[in-house]
């Protein structure tokens, strides 16, 4: 046999168009194996009605599997992989592990390949362990929403979050778990303990910084290349009840910057710190008042947002009941510091369970008006402290005409409070600038909401921050070439293709990413 061309020497990325939706019909490709449907497993294979591991949250690509995973037990995951991995590259199966489907560009996806549905591995039941070094153990497929109500239970939770909770914990570990309280306990990989992972060879390898490290690194934030991870220990501390929840207004984006940048260089006071920019809506203050309650109730009602750029900086103060005094007038202290709108501030007085639930809320209603399956060409981008204010200027300025697409969220992360041997990528220096573009495109429009313009919009950020060489790089990444893609890792880029070798040598997992493409052998 010859191999059509090698792997890791020219490592060949697909060529699929960025912009434009791609559709798989089971027809496209060679016969299952039919060696595949007689694997003894404890869970159970399908091959019909997989229609589903086909979407995502994207809702622009969209790759038909041959066949969908419902794994029972680790050893499910593991014989799966190690089965396609001895049919060599006679076979050009891959497999993607897909959690709730929440990737925006079908990273979960595999044409004609097995997907794995992460979340009905239950083998590994969660258990808090409150020593010195609290910490819980728990499957890859468990939601951090599960995490957060059973651990209230015991009167602990995670240390870091993402944003929205409803996520698998072995997707969010893949590339990173990013939210308010990053500046302080640094991204989720950064507070793992142990990983369970099954490689592309299909061995199950336990890791972590001290036994088996390379793995244990290469894993986190490794956008799936190197295992599937099926069990984490991840650090966990005592859960506060209550959260004072802030929000304010800015006109002036330098000063908006220098109060983020204050509060998370300070004495980490507040455990939360985010931020986000509204360009031209209406009623922004009346809004709020669902869920926050204006300082100054007179002078807000009297604020106009239309037409004008704004930043809101958005703070939370964890405590518990018998605290609240106290921690009300340090807040006041610490407010007067802060060169706001006065009469912009608002506050809000919520559990702890709602503050990190909040946008479950959203989601909700957005289901209820039909607007949650619509296309999400989600930009995630991480500046440099030194270039916020070129990007800003430009794109703020220039390229966005209004928000009301999606929120854009902006805040400043210190990365001191992060660990560099993991495969995540970030800016070289040491404060960067998450900004996010969550977008969500109205379905058939042609408009300023329709999917072409916000893709266009994004090429436009995009080229700027190239022709700018504002050294930003992408959070939850998305690529089409070979090019890109070692532009991506950079310095990086030599030992995370090697950790590729070592631990996916066909290029079985997570083709959806387009990093690697396994190669079909012929005679």
């Amino acid at each position: 046999m010859l191999l059509s061309s090698n792997l890791y020497k020219n490592d060949i990325c697909s060529k699929l168009p960025s912009d434009n939706p791609t559709v798989s019909s089971q027809s496209e490709f060679s016969i299952l194996p039919s060696s595949l449907k007689s694997l003894s497993l404890d869970g159970h294979i399908f091959f019909e009605d997989i229609q589903h591991a086909a979407n995502d949250f994207g809702n622009r690509y969209h790759f038909l599997p041959a066949a969908v995973l419902h794994p029972k037990s680790v050893r499910d995951i593991s014989s799966v992989v190690r089965h396609v991995y001895e049919l060599g590259n006679t076979s050009m199966l891959t497999v993607a592990a897909r959690g709730r489907g929440h990737s925006v560009a079908g990273q979960a996806q595999t044409h004609q390949g097995v997907v794995i549905n992460m979340q009905t591995l239950q083998e590994q039941k969660m258990c808090f362990h409150t020593g010195d070094l609290p910490y819980v153990d728990v499957s890859g497929g468990e939601l951090w929403i599960n995490i957060l109500h059973e651990g209230l239970k015991h009167g602990f939770a995670p240390k870091s979050w993402t944003d929205y909770l409803h996520l698998t914990v072995g997707g969010t570990l893949s590339n990173a778990g990013i939210s308010g309280q990053a500046f302080r306990h640094g991204p989720q990989i950064n507070n793992v303990y142990e990983l369970e992972v099954v490689t592309g060879k299909g061995e199950i390898v336990t890791c972590t910084k001290q036994h088996n490290a390379d793995l244990f690194y290469g894993v986190l934030g490794g956008l799936g290349q190197f295992g599937i991870i099926t069990r984490a220990k991840i650090s966990v501390e005592k859960a506060p009840k209550r959260v004072k929840w802030i929000r304010m207004l800015y006109t002036d984006f330098s000063i908006f910057c220098q109060d983020q940048e204050h509060l998370i260089s300070s004495d980490n006071y507040f455990e939360y710190v985010e931020g986000f920019v509204i360009i031209n809506r209406t009623g922004l203050l009346h809004n709020w008042r669902s869920t926050f309650s204006p300082k100054d109730p007179l002078q807000a009602s009297k604020f106009h947002s239309e037409g004008k750029t704004l930043y809101c900086l958005e703070i939370a103060k964890y405590f518990n009941p018998e605290e609240s005094d106290t921690v009300n007038q340090r807040i006041e202290v610490l407010l007067e510091e802060l060169e706001y709108i006065q009469f912009t501030l608002f506050l809000s007085d919520v559990s702890y369970m709602e503050f990190l639930d909040r946008v479950h809320v959203s989601e909700i209603k957005l289901r209820e008006l039909g607007l949650w399956e619509v296309p999400h060409p989600w930009l995630n981008l991480l500046i440099p402290k030194s270039k916020i204010h070129d990007f800003a200027k430009e794109v703020f300025g220039n390229i966005l005409t209004d928000t009301n697409n999606g929120p854009v969220l902006i805040y400043p992360v210190n990365k001191s409070r992060w660990d560099n041997k993991t495969s995540m990528v970030t800016p070289q220096e040491d404060l960067v600038y998450l900004v996010a573009f969550l977008s969500s495109a109205v379905p058939s429009s042609t408009k300023s909401d329709g999917l072409e313009h916000i893709l266009a919009q994004n090429r436009r950020i995009l080229d700027f921050c190239d022709s700018s060489s504002l050294g930003a790089k992408q959070y939850l990444p998305h690529y089409n070439t070979q090019k890109e893609w070692k532009a991506h890792f950079g310095s990086k880029w030599e030992v995370f293709r090697k950790r590729k070798y070592r631990y996916d040598p066909l290029a079985i997992l997570s083709p959806g990413q387009k990093i690697f493409q396994k190669e079909k052998a012929y005679l």
